[in-house]
């Protein structure tokens, strides 16, 4: 039995990063949770611009107040050739970290059914009737739990699925010259030495003069801090940067990969975000599929959840059938074989989709909104040859891949 000592919650978040703050916010707007108690915990109170969100769309959204920079063009780069990229219907789109946390955390700290701990999570335990929750000074319990705080040890202690990192930095500079197009991103630019791997320059320009300039990789291992930045000093004075300054920095590692977190999910605890396989395993991408997985989260609890009590004779909701797989983890996992076995192929495998696709179309399968035969023509740009060597791997001599971190 739990102690009565213990507050209580119908719901509590675990992490306060993208996902839980999607999903609480839609709650709030959907107007059905408001008698559910709800805790959301985290060490990190989310009060600096800790990081850059960027997507692609083309109809409005609940985030458009917070959309910082919008371009209707975009620079994809190889060594042998550019292209610029005419995206409309689409837009792609940048929401700093700070701002997203300000807009959202002002609607939800209001509410009075929601409750904001600013606490390092210690333990999570699942009982037949509730969830236990402990942090270094309190403990709690909780019908339901949404747990957002990645644990690289799943994924990195099997031999299954590959594993790679999304993993960057990036500075915010300020020139003295106009070098840059404030109407045109550099979605990716491969013109840089590849040295083996998956490499990349991704600018995204605010003015004639300032700009995000990330030096990006997709692959297993992560660089010494002074090579991303050493690349981006070349960079910049390639462009023609001479003086410059350096407003801000963004840094982050985020996992590539097809292991199904979702098999850690239970009838009581739902892993949502990254710690639920909620980021685009091809290209790291998290925002769009943060998005979209949290609208269907709150669909799915306004549907089940008819009962707030810990012990019902009906148990509404059982978060084990949340997640429903489909065809565009495959055409991830096989992507991610390339990569693992032959990172150098990434830049190839890239510039023949931008190169010979159309852009709306693409964007659309990185969306997952693609017909079956819309997926066909996308994948046809592909080189077929690493991709039918992967597929006959994949079905045929299952793979082990050592994880080297």
């Amino acid at each position: 039995m739990q102690s009565s000592q213990i507050p209580h919650f119908d719901y509590i978040f675990t992490g306060t990063g993208l996902a839980t703050l999607m999903t609480v916010y839609k709650m709030v707007l959907s107007g059905r949770f408001s008698d559910r108690s709800i805790l959301l915990v985290d060490q990190d109170a989310k009060e600096t611009n800790d990081r850059t969100w960027c997507f692609w769309g083309q109809n409005e959204s609940i985030w458009d107040p917070i959309i910082f920079k919008k371009w209707d063009l975009a620079l994809f780069g190889h060594d042998n050739f550019k292209q610029d990229l005419e995206l409309k219907p689409y837009q792609y789109n940048q929401i700093r970290g700070l701002d997203f946390y300000k807009y959202v955390f002002e609607t939800i700290s209001n509410q009075e059914n929601i409750t904001i701990s600013k606490e390092k999570v210690t333990d999570i335990n699942e009982l037949e009737t509730h969830v236990f929750v402990g942090t270094e000074s309190n403990r709690y319990t909780c019908n339901y739990l949404f747990n957002s705080i990645y644990c690289k040890v799943f994924p990195l202690s099997q031999t299954k699925y590959p594993v790679l990192q999304q993993h960057f930095i990036g500075w915010f500079v300020k020139t003295e010259n106009e070098i840059f197009n404030p109407e045109k991103a550099t979605f990716m630019d491969f013109s840089i030495e590849q040295r083996g791997n998956t490499r990349f320059m991704y600018v995204l320009p605010i003015s004639k003069t300032e700009a995000l300039v990330e030096y990006t990789l997709f692959s297993e291992n992560l660089l010494a801090k002074e090579e991303y930045e050493n690349e981006i000093q070349i960079y910049l004075r390639n462009l023609g940067a001479d003086q410059y300054e350096i407003t801000e920095k963004e840094q982050g590692s985020i996992p590539m990969t097809c292991f199904p977190f979702w098999k850690k999910n239970t009838k009581r605890v739902l892993n949502i975000g990254t710690a639920g396989g909620w980021t685009k395993a091809s290209t790291g991408y998290t925002f769009k599929n943060s998005d979209k997985k949290s609208t269907a989260l709150v669909s799915f609890l306004k549907d089940n959840d008819a009962s707030g009590s810990i012990v019902s004779n009906k148990e509404s909701i059982r978060l084990s059938s949340f997640h429903k797989k489909n065809r565009f983890w495959f055409y991830d996992l096989l992507l991610l074989d390339i990569l693992y076995r032959h990172n150098e192929l990434g830049s190839r495998i890239f510039s023949s989709l931008f190169r010979k696709g159309n852009p709306q179309l693409i964007f659309k399968f990185l969306d997952e909104e693609t017909t079956l035969l819309e997926d066909v023509k996308v994948i046809l740009k592909c080189p077929k040859i690493p991709f039918l060597k992967s597929l006959f791997v994949l079905i045929f001599l299952p793979k082990k891949y050592n994880q080297k971190r």
